[in-house]
């Protein structure tokens, strides 16, 4: 099992050149049955990411293109009335797909971004009074541009936190883009990719990463990293027993993909930056951006043992 999820990350590699790193992370983040936020400046290989992912593992894909006129509607599906039979018919909007790129989340207004909480959390929806249940497996991978961009809708702390995790791309190095300036465009090797997990071996897996075991002194090292954000006096706010419930998920995860079946600290220490750097905020400014300052002092500061 572990070969073919080796042979996903090596396919999505050759697509989205120069990032193995975020590529792993991604991975872990579904594997790990979360969602991922991915935020960088346009042009980055953000959609790519997902549209990979999604053809590597065999995933329905739907993409929702956020603009500030979008409705939750759009996003859900509405009734329709069928004159012949004198009902209102149900069509489903684009969140009824296995995997949904939200592109471009924080150009829509609070009140669509809303549309996705439920659908995130749950995995369903309630439209008009009927909650009805999404495709198992369900994943959302949103892209935002920097807030500092114009026509931008900061995400609330309580969508941010439905989020597994938060990658950014970043610049390619210069080897990377010297390769993808003299190969084929990389919106067409995704075709080229074929799907090479099963649904049934992907359910496997995601049941299987909740076993990898997690020792009393890893625990103990993981509550210190959070017991640190609630107490010491730079956090505006500590993390909340959601997030560290996604740290632990991520982390084993992570040694999944590495071949191991327990979690060591380094795991931890891998996936903290994505898992906590979206819900931490500095006291001395906690309307600005998400401090990756504050990640690092966590991994410099708190003891592992």
């Amino acid at each position: 099992m572990r070969a073919r999820l080796d042979a996903c990350l090596h396919a999505v590699n050759q697509v989205l050149l120069g990032k193995e790193p975020q590529v792993r992370l991604a991975l872990a983040c579904l594997l790990a049955g979360g969602h991922l936020l991915i935020e960088d400046l346009p042009g980055m290989g953000k959609t790519t990411l997902a549209h990979a992912l999604a053809r590597v593992l065999g995933l329905r894909f739907q993409r929702i293109q956020f603009t500030s006129d979008l409705l939750p509607g759009d996003i859900l599906g509405t009734s329709v009335f069928v004159k012949d039979s004198g009902q209102f018919v149900f069509h489903p909007g684009p969140i009824f797909a296995e995997l949904v790129l939200a592109d471009e989340i924080n150009r829509a207004t609070p009140k669509s971004q809303s549309a996705l909480l439920e659908a995130m959390e749950e995995g369903q929806v309630t439209i008009e009074g009927a909650t009805r249940a999404l495709p198992q497996p369900f994943f959302v991978i949103a892209t935002q541009n920097p807030a500092s961009q114009g026509g931008t809708f900061a995400l609330p702390e309580s969508q941010l936190d439905r989020f597994l995790m938060r990658l950014s791309l970043g610049y390619p190095a210069q080897a990377a883009e010297k390769a993808l300036l003299l190969g084929d465009s990389r919106r067409s090797l995704l075709p080229r990719l074929e799907a090479l997990l099963e649904h049934a071996e992907l359910a496997l897996i995601q049941a299987e990463v909740p076993k990898v075991r997690a020792s009393d002194a890893l625990i103990d090292y993981l509550l210190r990293l959070v017991d640190a954000t609630r107490s010491q006096p730079q956090f505006a706010c500590g993390l909340s027993p959601r997030a560290s419930l996604a740290l632990l998920a991520a982390a084993r995860a992570w040694a999944f993909l590495a071949g191991r079946d327990y979690v060591i600290p380094e795991d931890v220490q891998a996936v903290l930056p994505a898992v906590v750097g979206h819900r931490l905020r500095e006291r001395v400014d906690p309307l600005g951006p998400a401090g990756g300052a504050l990640v690092q002092w966590l991994l410099r500061e708190v003891p592992v043992l």
